[in-house]
């Protein structure tokens, strides 16, 4: 599914990533742990395409991703931020995006449907973002994402800072996904996350220090 070669990157004439090589399958799920500093977010926004690699090549089904359309390649790899971006004025405004970006017309049952695995009603499509909790954002951007399921989902410490409802309640829906056949890469520091890792990586000063594959 996506596979790194020699990837690096520099920055200010700093190196923050060196040599980075793996490859993820379809269904896997990696997580990604290692020291804050490390330069694992600095990694994942590389393979959304949100940062472009200063070394090495990266493949996403086999295609250079340097030869790729950015817009069709961040429909079928999605990225979800720590910080929960919402915009417009309702939960609706966030959800309907995604069909506005394709020209389709909004599915509101699809919107409910989501709604309700992540434990908000449909009444809350209504509600201001500014009328909504921390906790609840993140869901409304998690499920933003997933209105059209990608085909790989890239959490950025999505569950940090969350209260444990809300952290439980976005990680179940996380793992369904995976369950579903989305393939996922997450940076978390959480401990229970990195405890049930499927296939763990660690990132120590900007190089893999270990990878392994439970």
């Amino acid at each position: 599914m996506i596979q790194l070669e020699k990837v690096g990157f520099i920055a200010g004439g700093e190196t923050i990533l060196a040599d980075i090589s793996f490859a993820v399958t379809k269904g896997d799920f990696l997580t990604i742990s290692g020291p804050s500093g490390g330069g694992k977010s600095t990694l994942l926004k590389i393979v959304a395409s949100l940062l472009t690699a200063t070394s090495g090549k990266i493949l996403f089904e086999d295609r250079d991703l340097a030869e790729l359309n950015p817009v069709t390649y961040r429909r079928e790899v999605s990225y979800c931020f720590q910080q929960p971006a919402l915009f417009g004025e309702t939960v609706a405004d966030n959800l309907r995006f995604p069909f506005e970006i394709r020209g389709e017309t909004y599915d509101e049952g699809r919107a409910v449907e989501l709604l309700s695995r992540v434990a908000l009603g449909k009444s809350y499509l209504q509600k201001s973002i500014n009328e909504i909790s921390g906790g609840e954002k993140q869901r409304v951007a998690l499920i933003r994402n997933l209105m059209f399921p990608p085909k790989v989902l890239l959490l950025d410490e999505v569950t940090t800072g969350l209260d444990e409802v809300s952290q439980q309640i976005v990680w179940q829906l996380i793992s369904d996904s995976n369950q579903e056949g989305i393939t996922i890469l997450q940076v978390t520091h959480d401990r229970q996350e990195i405890a049930a890792a499927k296939q763990l990586l660690t990132i120590e000063g900007g190089k893999i220090s270990e990878l392994k594959r439970f």
